[in-house]
């Protein structure tokens, strides 16, 4: 199992423990986490699924698309690390990655 660890808008922090293979925003829905909206379902249409990823563990994931970017440029919280939670492919190598959840889209 690797772990996700979430923090909320409320500032709770939760170890998401999970099989990798989903999305971080697949794991954070299915740990009943309801504040993360995903509205389009992780078909890269909406910006709700939005996470800033901890700065010390962005440089473990892979790149932003251009279509990712174009969705987190609409934002007004977007940070340097912002991401779009449903483009985070979740696996072992992973384990341990801190995101905290966007303001409300």
């Amino acid at each position: 199992m690797t772990r996700l660890i979430v923090t909320t808008r409320e500032g709770e922090t939760r170890a998401l423990e999970t099989a990798p293979g989903l999305s971080v925003m697949e794991v954070i829905r299915e740990a009943g986490i309801d504040e993360l909206l995903a509205l389009c379902g992780g078909c890269l249409s909406c910006a709700t699924c939005h996470v800033i990823v901890d700065p010390a563990d962005a440089a473990r994931l892979a790149p932003a698309s251009s279509e990712e970017e174009d969705l987190l440029d609409g934002l007004d919280d977007r940070a340097p690390t912002s991401r779009l939670a449903c483009q985070i492919p979740f696996d072992a190598r992973l384990d341990g990655l801190r995101v905290t959840i966007g303001a409300e889209a």
